[in-house]
């Protein structure tokens, strides 16, 4: 088409109005829909794409599969049709701004980072589930509505125009497309696109993984992580084995998750990147509730400083970009530092460990002005740069905690109660007054070069006097002498006050390998995040550990955990195996090791169903670790099983008293309320749980579970709907959901998942469990027993919950179902 199209100009039903933008895609004009009243956006095809009948026929194909997508962050396509020779595709107008013009002033702040990036990322997570791949992410496809809401453009488009070399690749404000299917041929917007792209070959999902995660470095730091003066240039970048630069470069702020977030997406090598965009947007969104409760909580503390020891000035010359702010979301960062480096790090990470346990323990036992009894571990603070101490700060933090904890007389506060605080300036008062302790323990670290500062600090939160303080300059060369003279120097004190069993538990290394003592708080970090993905990188560093030192307990011990079945699905048998033996491998190391008695609990509990031995290592857990919350938790699944509902309970909320904070906890309250038939209280627990976290998806299911043993069923079924659209394949959904259209009368939509189930079910995609849950909705008693028979024989994990399963209520009475209860062993 030559000439633009005038205001007035009529396109069968469409009256143009103006001209929006112009591209290498066609030109795209503001048109009213005559025959629906509403504005539309209609993008003309070139006329050099609508003469190549084969690529016209490959573009409806995939306009047809983009229009398809139903998402609220992916723009609407109505139609695509011709008139007057003129082909051009009709859709949805959006009255906002392109991601582009947002950012071209400045670095975004990070709430509209967290609050744009994973809405682009469950665009893409809804594309990539059905096949589609965007292949052009860039600010240009990105627009921003009035009301905050995010649409991704030109869905299924990527396959339009003709081929072109990388030199035609618009590098400066790139709105032209260079895409083929073919390997071979470069395609995407050059400083977007991934390594892959650059070199012409398939692209998958992760390519749009990689070009969001330059999207938001972008957003960030203001600029590209890959930049040159030309495309050439910007490919060498792209395809160089250099690592981009840390965003902390550019924005000091930045929570180092972020970091860690970022640094994963841009990996070079696409088989180390997020491998799903679900896992990339559940991280997103955990990290955007994290800062925002951080948030709330910095807005109710007044400004002021309590450090409890010298703040050290910032370095000449450092840029802080105050757009982001600062926040308390200082976890895991994965950036790479020299084996030595790590080392070094590790040994400090030891050396505080025991350090600050002995001071804190001697000022405990002695006080001032009365008995300090009770102690929240502040995150420690790493203001060096260094971003392996940053890595570490949380697993030492953690030892730590978990070491005090072990003292008897000695409260110490849990980890989800003190790391809401990482990051913030509260008074020691505040913290006091909130966590209902007598004092604090603050640490910081600072390393110039080859010179390290250590500052160890006792707070009593009464006034905020400092009971203890300590600071130490050394060379890093001087680590190990200097880890000799701290613990001489606390040692001298607590002789006359230490009991030599408590001065074991304190003193107590589970590796003397540095490198071991790193992977294991790595394992630890991802087996916390409680998700699929982080499950399986724990049991890659756990292993890891184990082959850097093979006498380490304690990893043998995570190990065996992270192959702990956590739904009704039992893993394959060598899966079965390697937890077995690593749970018999840690006790055999380390008898006195709670974590051991844990995972061999576990482990004869889901596997073996060895009721009595599995009760004997939870008691001996907590005999051992009285404060250990996760002992508590589990224990009381053992008793939720076995219908010791009141005790269950008990050991539930124990292990809330211990962790308040934790969410998997909170939800897990809710969910043993269901099987004592308190609906409003599981409701009620549900509910305030998923206000701080709605990802959750087992809250949304028991919350739907919830609903449903109440009688209100529309509320059961908005909630398993969210679960699902968490969940994406419906596995561990889909029984609720079957069970609630049955007992709601909605008979043809229970048959009907039925049947998605059991061919779930022939490609050992769901347990007969499942398959039992519906049919006993349906009230076809003699199937349901059936499948429990089959769930028997495949011990299946859910069996665990028959006898106080309410979906099984009608069944109870038939023999078959007695006698199986007795095979479990849930009879005594």
């Amino acid at each position: 088409m030559s000439q633009p199209l005038s205001p007035g100009t009529k396109l069968g039903r469409y009256e143009i109005r103006s001209k929006l933008s112009e591209g290498g895609m066609g030109e795209v004009y503001l048109a009213q829909d005559t025959k629906l009243n509403r504005k539309v956006a209609l993008k003309i095809l070139p006329a050099e794409v609508v003469s190549k009948q084969e690529r016209m026929r490959r573009f409806a194909q995939e306009a047809k599969a983009a229009s398809a997508l139903n998402h609220p962050n992916i723009i609407t396509i109505h139609e695509i049709d011709q008139a007057d020779s003129i082909y051009f595709i009709a859709t949805e107008f959006i009255d906002g701004r392109t991601l582009r013009e947002c950012m071209r002033n400045a670095p975004m702040k990070l709430t509209e980072v967290l609050d744009i990036a994973p809405q682009i990322a469950s665009a893409l997570s809804a594309a990539h589930a059905v096949g589609i791949v965007h292949r052009d992410i860039k600010p240009e496809n990105i627009m921003l509505r009035s009301d905050g809401i995010v649409k991704v453009l030109d869905f299924g488009l990527a396959k339009l125009t003709e081929q072109v070399s990388s030199e035609l690749i618009d590098t400066e404000a790139p709105t032209r497309f260079a895409f083929n299917t073919e390997p071979g041929v470069v395609m995407g917007t050059a400083l977007y696109m991934s390594p892959e792209q650059a070199r012409g070959q398939q692209v998958d999902a992760r390519t749009d993984i990689f070009s969001l995660g330059v999207l938001i470095y972008e957003m960030v730091a203001g600029r590209l992580p890959f930049e040159g003066s030309n495309t050439n240039e910007i490919l060498a970048s792209i395809l160089s084995d250099k690592e981009t630069p840390l965003l902390a470069r550019y924005a000091r702020e930045v929570p180092i998750e972020l970091e860690r977030i970022v640094a994963k997406a841009l990996r070079k090598n696409r088989d180390q990147r997020y491998q799903t965009t679900k896992d990339l947007l559940l991280d997103l969104q955990s990290l955007k509730s994290e800062v925002e409760f951080e948030r709330k909580l910095e807005r109710s503390t007044p400004p002021k400083s309590a450090s409890g020891y010298p703040v050290e000035p910032a370095e000449s010359g450092t840029t802080t970009e105050s757009s982001l702010g600062q926040t308390a979301s200082q976890a895991v960062t994965t950036s790479a530092t020299t084996i030595n480096q790590r080392r070094i790090v590790v040994a400090v990470a030891a050396l505080l460990i025991l350090a600050v346990g002995l001071g804190a323990y001697f000022y405990f036992s002695r006080g001032q002005g009365g008995v300090i009894s009770s102690v929240a571990v502040m995150p420690f603070v790493n203001e060096s740069g260094n971003s392996d101490v940053d890595y570490l700060s949380d697993g030492m933090t953690e030892s730590l905690i978990n070491s005090l904890s072990q003292l008897p007389g000695l409260s110490v506060k849990a980890r989800s109660a003190v790391f809401r605080y990482r990051g913030k300036n509260i008074e020691p008062q505040q913290v006091g007054s909130e966590l209902n302790v007598r004092a604090i323990l603050n640490g910081r670290m600072v390393q110039r070069g080859d010179d390290l500062t250590l500052y160890l600090s006792l707070v009593d939160v009464r006034d905020g006097n400092q009971l203890w303080g300590e600071q130490y300059n050394r060379k890093l060369t001087d680590l190990v002498t200097l880890q000799h003279e701290i613990t001489r120097d606390v040692s001298q004190k607590l002789q006359a006050r230490l009991a030599g069993a408590d001065e074991q538990k304190l003193a107590k290394h589970y590796t003397t390998n540095p490198e071991a003592y790193q992977l294991y708080l790595k394992g630890h970090y991802f087996f916390d995040k409680r998700t699929t993905a982080g499950v399986k990188q724990s049991i890659e560093y756990y292993q890891q550990a184990i082959k850097e030192d093979p006498n380490y307990a304690l990893a043998y011990a995570g190990l065996a955990d992270a192959y702990t079945p956590s739904d009704v699905m039992l893993p394959p048998r060598e899966t079965i195996t390697v937890a077995k033996a690593a749970a018999t491998k840690a006790l055999e190391l380390d008898e006195t090791l709670p974590e051991a008695h844990e995972a061999q609990a576990r482990v004869l509990l889901f596997y073996d169903w060895d009721w009595s031995g599995s009760e004997h290592h939870f008691q001996r857990a907590l005999q051992l670790n009285p404060m250990y919350a996760e002992a508590h938790h589990v224990y009381s699944h053992y008793l939720m099983n076995l219908g010791r509902t009141e005790e269950s309970l008990a050991e539930s909320r124990k292990a809330l008293e211990i962790d308040p904070l934790d969410v998997l906890l909170n939800i897990h309250l809710g969910w043993y309320y269901l099987y004592v038939r308190r609906s409003d209280e599981a409701i009620d627990q549900l509910r305030k749980t998923l206000n701080t976290d709605p990802t959750f998806q087992n809250g949304q299911i028991f919350l739907g579970q919830a609903y449903e043993q109440k009688g209100m069923y529309q509320e059961s079924l908005s909630a398993f709907q969210k679960a699902m659209t968490l969940e994406g394949n419906g596995t561990l959904t889909g029984p609720w959901l079957g069970h609630l259209y049955a007992v709601s009368g909605n008979r043809a939509e229970a048959i009907k998942t039925l049947n998605h189930l059991k061919e779930l079910y022939n490609r050992d995609a769901v347990s007969p469990y499942d398959i039992a849950i519906v049919y006993a909705g349906l009230g076809e008693k003699d199937q349901a027993i059936e499948y429990l028979q089959k769930a028997y024989e495949k011990r299946s994990g859910g069996l665990l919950l028959l006898k106080v399963e309410p979906v099984f209520d009608d069944l109870r009475s038939d023999a078959r179902f007695v006698d199986l209860e007795r095979r479990i062993g849930l009879t005594q």
